[in-house]
C-alpha cells in the first residue's frame, strides 16, 4: 500500500464470498469529488438506499437523526449515512474520508466519500489515491469553481483516468437542458490537458434520485445512463510499471526464534516464487528466494497486492525500507528525485527546510532542492514560484539523505507516490508523485546552476530558508565583514573582495562535503541489529 493511501485504513477490498458465487467478481474503487454543498454525501447516501444497502434499523435511526440534523425538511437527509462525525452533522459539511462498501447483482464497490472544503484537501487527496474512478459533482446552481478544477487536477495526477461529472440539483434549475450543455462545455474546455480517458456527463437529483439508479422521466432530453450504471460497466485503466519482475518493499524483519529469519511486505509488483534471483536495494546484494510463505502457509506463488513473508537463501542484511527486486529491472537507488508536489501544510513550504519523506516503507530525511514551478489552479499553467502555500501544487527536486527505491507514479502507486512530515509537529504537510530522477542527476545544467545558487545563498542546515532576501543579506553581510577585515589588515581593497567571494564559495562546497560524508558515515555505522530491526531509518 502507498504511503498516500497508508493514511486513512480502506475497508476490506475483497468480495465476500457470496458475492462472487452471485457473479460479483469485479471490484471498483470510486470517489466523490467536487466543492462545498455540491451533494456528494446525499448523493453516496441515496445510491447505498437505492442499492438496498440500508438495512431497517439503519432506516430508524437515519429518520431520528434526519429530524434532528437534516436539512431537508420532514424528508430523509440520506448525507446523514455517511457524514458520521458530530462536527459533520452539526455544520452539515463533510470532514473526514467516509468509506463504504455495497454491491449490486453485478459489481461490488468501494466508495469514498471525500470533503469539499479547500481546508481538508489532503483528505481528499488520500481518498483519490487507491480510487479507479472519479465522480465529480457540480452544483447546477453555480456550475465550475475552484475545488471543481483542483479535484480534477488532483485526480489527474493520482493517475485517475475515468471521470463521471454528476451535474446535481438539476431539480432546483427546473431540469433546464441549457444548464446542462453549458457545463458540459465548461468543464471540457477547463479540463481539456487533464489526459483523462472517458468523461461522462450525467443530469441528476442526488435528493430525489434522478438519474441515480434508473433514468429519469424529468430529463427526457437525456438519452445517457444513470450513474449507477455507468459505475457498473466501468473498466478501470491498467497500471504498469512496463517491467518484468517483482518488487517487495520490506516492511518488517520476522524474527520470531532463532531459526527463522523472514521479510514480510506486500508484493508491489509482479509475481514471486521459490527460487527466483533477487537483488537487495539500495545495497546490491544478490541472493534467491527460499521461500514464500502466505497467511495459511507455504505459498507456491505470490502475487502484487499479496501480503507475503520471504526467507533467504544466503545470510544477507536486509532492512525495513530496503526493496527485493527480482528479474531483469534495471532499477537504482535514488538519493535526488523529481516529483509533483501537493502541499497540505498549513505553514508554506519552504525551499531548503528538512522535512521527512516516507516512500514505500522508508522513512528518510530530506529537502526540497528546487522548486521548478507551482499551477495556476484557474489555467493548470505552471508558473515561477519561490514558495508553495496551502493546497498549493507545484513541481520540485527533492534531495535525500539517503537513497531510496522509487519509480514513476504512472506505472506504479506503491513506490511513487510519498508523503512529507514535519519534523516537529510530526503533521503530513505534503503529498508527492515521482516522476522520475532528480533533474540534476539527470544531467540537466540550467538545474545545476540554479542548485548551486541556491547553495550559496542557503544557510546552516539548522536554520530554516524560506526568505531569500533575508539569506542573501545573510550571506553577503558575512562574506562582507570578512572582505571588510582582510583589506582593513592587508590595506589591498581586492584582496577584501576575493576574500569575500572565496567565503561564499568555501561555505557552500565545505556544507556539501559534510552532507555527503556524514550521509555514507551514517550508511555505514548503523549496527547490524539496529538495521535488521529497521531501527534509525
Amino acid at each position: 500500500m502507498s504511503a498516500l493511501a497508508r493514511l486513512v485504513p480502506v475497508p476490506d477490498a475483497e468480495p465476500a464470498p457470496e458475492a462472487l458465487a452471485a457473479g460479483r467478481h469485479s471490484l471498483l474503487r470510486f470517489i466523490t469529488c467536487g466543492s462545498v454543498d455540491d451533494g456528494k454525501s446525499t448523493l453516496i447516501g441515496r445510491m447505498l438506499f437505492e442499492a438496498g444497502a440500508v438495512f431497517e434499523d439503519q432506516l430508524d435511526s437515519l429518520a431520528k437523526d434526519s429530524r434532528k440534523f437534516g436539512t431537508q425538511g420532514e424528508a430523509l437527509d440520506f448525507a446523514l449515512l455517511v457524514d458520521g462525525l458530530s462536527a459533520e452533522r452539526e455544520q452539515g459539511i463533510t470532514i473526514d474520508v467516509a468509506y463504504r462498501y455495497f454491491a449490486t447483482p453485478r459489481r461490488s464497490f468501494i466508495v469514498a466519500d471525500t470533503p469539499g472544503h479547500e481546508q481538508y484537501t489532503r483528505n481528499m487527496a488520500t481518498g483519490a489515491s487507491t480510487a479507479d474512478l472519479a465522480v465529480i459533482l457540480v452544483d447546477a446552481r453555480k456550475g465550475l469553481l475552484p475545488q471543481t478544477r483542483r479535484h480534477s487536477y488532483i485526480v489527474s495526477s493520482l493517475g485517475v483516468r475515468d471521470i463521471v461529472v454528476a451535474i446535481n440539483k438539476m431539480d432546483l434549475v427546473g431540469f433546464d437542458e441549457a444548464i446542462f450543455r453549458r457545463i458540459e462545455a465548461d468543464y471540457r474546455a477547463a479540463t481539456a490537458g487533464l489526459n483523462f480517458r472517458s468523461v461522462t456527463f450525467i443530469p441528476l437529483s442526488a435528493r430525489d434520485g434522478d438519474n441515480v439508479v434508473v433514468r429519469s422521466g424529468r430529463t427526457p432530453w437525456y438519452s445517457g445512463p444513470a450513474l449507477l450504471p455507468v459505475l457498473e460497466e466501468a473498466e478501470p485503466a491498467a497500471r504498469a510499471d512496463g517491467q518484468a519482475g517483482f518488487l517487495l518493499p520490506v516492511q518488517w524483519i520476522n524474527r520470531p526464534d532463532l531459526d527463522f529469519r523472514g521479510f514480510a511486505g506486500t508484493l508491489a509488483a509482479g509475481t514471486l516464487v521459490a527460487g527466483d534471483a533477487v537483488t537487495v536495494l539500495p545495497s546490491g546484494r544478490t541472493t534467491r528466494i527460499a521461500r514464500v510463505i502466505g497467511g495459511d502457509g507455504d505459498l507456491t506463488r505470490a502475487h502484487a497486492g499479496q501480503a507475503i513473508t520471504v526467507t533467504t537463501v544466503d545470510e544477507v542484511d536486509i532492512a525495513r525500507g530496503d526493496v527485493l527486486v527480482g528479474g531483469h529491472r534495471d532499477l537504482k537507488a535514488a538519493t535526488q528525485i523529481a516529483a509533483r508536489l501537493i502541499w497540505t501544510g498549513a505553514e508554506p513550504l519552504e525551499i531548503g527546510r528538512e522535512y521527512q519523506l516516507k516512500l514505500g516503507t522508508a522513512l528518510v530525511n530530506t529537502r526540497v532542492a528546487l522548486l521548478h514551478d507551482a499551477v495556476d489552479i484557474e489555467t493548470f499553467e505552471a508558473r515561477p514560484a519561490a514558495s508553495l502555500p496551502m493546497n498549493g501544487i507545484g513541481h520540485a527536486t527533492l534531495r535525500l539523505d539517503a537513497p531510496v527505491v522509487c519509480l514513476p507514479y504512472d506505472g506504479n502507486r506503491d513506490l511513487g507516490g510519498f508523503i512529507l512530515i514535519d519534523r516537529i509537529s510530526n503533521e503530513t504537510v505534503g503529498f508527492g508523485l515521482v516522476s522520475g530522477p532528480g533533474a540534476t542527476e539527470a544531467g540537466d545544467w540550467r538545474s545545476r546552476l540554479a542548485q548551486g545558487a541556491q547553495d550559496l545563498i542557503g544557510a546552516p542546515g539548522s536554520e530554516r530558508r524560506g526568505d531569500v532576501l533575508a539569506l542573501v543579506s545573510w550571506r553577503l553581510a558575512s562574506a562582507g565583514t570578512l572582505a571588510g577585515i582582510v583589506a582593513v589588515v592587508t590595506g589591498q581593497p581586492l584582496a577584501g573582495l576575493a576574500a569575500g567571494a572565496a567565503d561564499i564559495v568555501a561555505r557552500s562546497v565545505l556544507r556539501t562535503l559534510h552532507d555527503g560524508l556524514w550521509r555514507r558515515a551514517r550508511e555505514r555505522s548503523l549496527p547490524a541489529d539496529v538495521a535488521e530491526s529497521g531501527g534509525g531509518i
